[in-house]
């Protein structure tokens, strides 16, 4: 029964009150044996894999259908790989494999190490945000960052794999679905997010440091984008499973 609880077991609801996601482009041979053998690696030019790693200040998140008295507000942070996996029916579904999540919150790393396979784990988060920057440290997870929000135009980072914001919006996330495996079972649980009016924003990035990208200690890793999307209503679906050979 508690295995089955971990499953995702009902939808959720929450609001976003911003999202900021960082991408990182990766030659897709550093990354394969991060991810099971039921996916594959959502690849650029079948030369570039990429590790998102999103910053979101939730509020509100609650079982769907439930007041919003009963919802929780905390900081999360997700490590995620961006890959594809074929369903039984043939369907070819994108999406996000978990390498590590993070919240500041003790209750949400309790509930979420119940009802979902994420391995929370519990971190310190500082955050100075206004009109024009956000800056986002943590001394525990050992990790900064200092965005700007600009009207102007901003260049892509530099050794960015794209050409333009358009085909770098393709990999800013989050994805429609997210996936996790069990191996002993040989299952994949596919929990499918809905959002509405998502809009991306470029961000111009004057610093960043995560400890987590070092130690995969990937011989080579290049920022490819940085968006910020903001005030934005979301929700899970409930998990479902499904057999993998």
């Amino acid at each position: 029964m508690f295995k089955k609880l971990k499953n995702h077991p009902f939808a959720v609801e929450a609001f976003f009150k911003s999202s900021i996601v960082f991408t990182f482009a990766v030659p897709k041979e550093e990354l394969e044996s991060l991810i099971p053998d039921c996916l594959t690696l959502d690849t650029f030019q079948d030369k570039w894999a990429f590790i998102a790693i999103a910053m979101v200040q939730t509020k509100d998140l609650r079982i769907k259908g439930t007041p919003k008295f009963m919802g929780n507000d905390f900081f999360l942070i997700g490590y995620r790989v961006f890959v594809r996996y074929t369903n039984s029916k043939g369907k070819r579904l994108r999406g996000l494999y978990i390498l590590k999540s993070e919240t500041d919150s003790e209750k949400m790393t309790f509930r979420g190490n119940i009802f979902t396979h994420y391995n929370y784990t519990t971190t310190d988060i500082n955050i100075i945000y206004d009109e024009h920057k956000i800056e986002l440290t943590s001394k525990k997870s050992d990790f900064n960052i200092k965005v700007e929000k600009t009207k102007e135009e901003i260049d892509l980072p530099i050794n960015s794999p794209f050409k333009n914001w358009k085909e770098a919006r393709r990999f800013a996330g989050p994805l429609p679905f997210t996936f996790t495996y069990n191996l002993a079972t040989k299952e994949v649980l596919i929990i499918e997010g809905v959002r509405t009016n998502w809009k991306p924003k470029p961000l111009k990035v004057d610093e960043y440091h995560f400890n987590f990208l070092n130690s995969l200690k990937l011989k080579k890793s290049v920022l490819a984008n940085s968006f910020v999307i903001e005030n934005i209503p979301y929700q899970w679906k409930k998990g479902k499973l499904e057999s993998w050979k």
